[in-house]
């Protein structure tokens, strides 16, 4: 089991297509069952104004490789208004957009992994990093939303 965990945290860090440090990542674990886990992160991301565009399986690859999963996904979300204009002033940031929390299972509990969307305004675009770190506030309340038991 300790092996499945640690290949599903590898797997988000590419997943998110970005670099996996500690520092640069959100992570958070609820006793929620997964599909209870589920309503309440794309509600808790409704209620911050965003829109859920897509829910991607990614537990179909692992199950062919041979591991035991049927729960694992990637939520990407994004303010349509937001992810247009970022993608037609920074391009670069395309394969970025729309944001994304990889949701897997892990027993009888569930677990969330984003990375920080501060890393994206580093040096390169200083002038990002106003709206990174609302979002960043945002996804902090989105999972402090999911660690608790409401």
């Amino acid at each position: 089991m300790n092996l499945l965990r640690t290949l599903l945290l590898v797997l988000s860090g590419f997943v998110l297509s970005l670099p996996a440090m500690a520092d640069d990542l959100f992570m958070a674990r609820t006793s929620l069952g997964f599909p209870e886990a589920m309503l309440k992160l794309q509600d808790s991301i409704r209620a911050r104004g965003y829109t859920v565009s897509r829910v991607q399986r990614v537990d179909i690859g692992l199950t062919r490789s041979g591991y035991a999963t049927d729960k694992y996904r990637v939520v990407f979300f994004g303010k349509a208004d937001l992810v247009k204009r970022l993608s037609n002033d920074y391009p670069q940031l395309i394969p970025y957009l729309p944001f994304k929390i990889a949701i897997f299972a892990e027993g009888e509990e569930t677990l969330l992994v984003a990375a920080n969307p501060r890393q994206l305004t580093d040096r390169e675009w200083p002038e990002l990093d106003p709206v990174m770190k609302q979002i960043e506030t945002d996804l902090q309340a989105i999972f402090r939303d999911m660690r608790t038991e409401r």
